[in-house]
C-alpha cells in the first residue's frame, strides 16, 4: 500500500494532472467518471476537463477501493454510497441541548473573537 499523496494546493486540475496524482491512465479516470457520477469534472472554455480538490479526492478514493482494497466497481460504489449517506445522516443528528449547546455558544464565541481579532490586524 502507497502512503497518502499530496494534493498541490491549487483550485483546479488537468486531468493529466489527476491521473499522474493517482497513478492511472487517464482513460481510467475518464471511464471512472462514466461509474461513478460523483466524480463529474468541469470543463474549460476549450473543453479540457478540469478537476476542482474534491474530485481529486474521490479519485484517489476509488483508487483506494479497487486498487488496493480490491473492491470491484460495484462494490466501490456501495461503499462511496454508504459513507456518503453515513455523513449526511451525522451532519442531520440535532443538538440535544444541555452540555451540546453549551459546547457550540462557547465556540461560536471563540470564532467571534478570532474574526474581531482579525479584523483588527493591519494588513
Amino acid at each position: 500500500m502507497v502512503g497518502p499523496v499530496a494534493i498541490p494546493d491549487k483550485l483546479y486540475f488537468k486531468i493529466g494532472e489527476v491521473a499522474r496524482l493517482a497513478g492511472v491512465e487517464p482513460y481510467v479516470l475518464r471511464f471512472w467518471e462514466s461509474e461513478f457520477p460523483a466524480l463529474k469534472p468541469g470543463k474549460s472554455p476549450t473543453g479540457q476537463r478540469m478537476y476542482r480538490r474534491r474530485e481529486v479526492e474521490l479519485a484517489l478514493r476509488i483508487k483506494m477501493l479497487l486498487h488496493e482494497q480490491g473492491f470491484t466497481i460495484a462494490g466501490a460504489k456501495k461503499k462511496l454510497k454508504a459513507e456518503h449517506d453515513g455523513r449526511k445522516a451525522q451532519a442531520a443528528l440535532p443538538l440535544t441541548g444541555g452540555r451540546d449547546r453549551e459546547l457550540l455558544d462557547l465556540a461560536r464565541a471563540e470564532l467571534a473573537a478570532i474574526a474581531a481579532m482579525l479584523a483588527r490586524r493591519p494588513c
